[in-house]
């Protein structure tokens, strides 16, 4: 009964006018970086694409490591490298929801249990388009256009989570740049296709793993800390995030 009613459940949630913006592009009018308390902002580069030159150089290296000392079968008992993101001294962004605060507050993939954070504007003026992983044909495309061989290194992170065994490639962030200002992950996409396996080719495939829902990573110096900034914390039955009074 139970699993007969849950796509007539998720027909209600994606029809709902609350829901409609999992299906939209970034909104570049209002976007906001999330700093978790102990933390610092994260600077905004000015030449990111020779930061992302050096993270492509560092994971061509992991790849040849990996595939020179770890086991080719899938199924060992390895652990390597799960995520497929962009390097994280990018800065990452997501829009906010009325009065629940960005929404990098709440949607986090893999957080640590955060309990206060700060919340900065950040204005967006981008002279190029941002890429919309809008589906998981979205993200195949990237691969197909921009790919970086990734087979050793994810091979038993990403079978134990598909099952799948073969060959396995993530985007070239650092070529991706060269053509768009950023990348953006909507929360459709990421409820639709996140941690599950994505046809590239015939014999490649690729996954979403790390992304949180509506991030966008900004590859261009075009941004700027907007200069407002709210304090948040997470509420004492930690059901929810409220804006507090003053900031800490």
């Amino acid at each position: 009964m139970r699993r007969r009613s849950t796509p007539r459940t998720a027909q209600h949630i994606a029809a709902s006018p609350v829901t409609a913006w999992w299906l939209t592009p970034v909104d570049l009018a209002d976007q906001w970086v999330v700093v978790w308390d102990g933390t610092t902002a994260t600077a905004i580069s000015a030449d990111p694409l020779t930061v992302l030159r050096e993270h492509r150089a560092r994971f061509i290296e992991r790849e040849r490591v990996a595939a020179s000392d770890r086991p080719t079968d899938p199924a060992a008992k390895f652990t390597g490298d799960w995520w497929s993101t962009p390097p994280r001294s990018m800065v990452t962004s997501t829009r906010s929801i009325t009065d629940l605060g960005p929404v990098g507050l709440a949607w986090v993939e893999d957080g640590l249990g955060w309990e206060r954070a700060q919340a900065k504007r950040v204005a967006a003026t981008p002279t190029r388009t941002v890429f919309e992983i809008d589906s998981a044909d979205a993200w195949a495309e990237l691969c197909r256009r921009f790919p970086l061989e990734q087979t050793a290194s994810k091979r038993q992170d990403w079978y134990r989570t598909t099952g799948r065994a073969g060959r396995w490639v993530v985007p070239d962030w650092a070529q991706v740049a060269e053509h768009y200002a950023g990348i953006h992950l909507q929360v459709g996409a990421y409820l639709s296709a996140a941690g599950t396996e994505i046809s590239v080719d015939d014999n490649t495939s690729s996954v979403i793993a790390g992304w949180d829902p509506d991030q966008t990573y900004w590859f261009s110096p075009d941004i700027a800390y907007a200069g407002e900034t709210t304090a948040w914390h997470v509420t004492e039955h930690g059901s929810r995030w409220r804006a507090d009074p003053t900031p800490y």
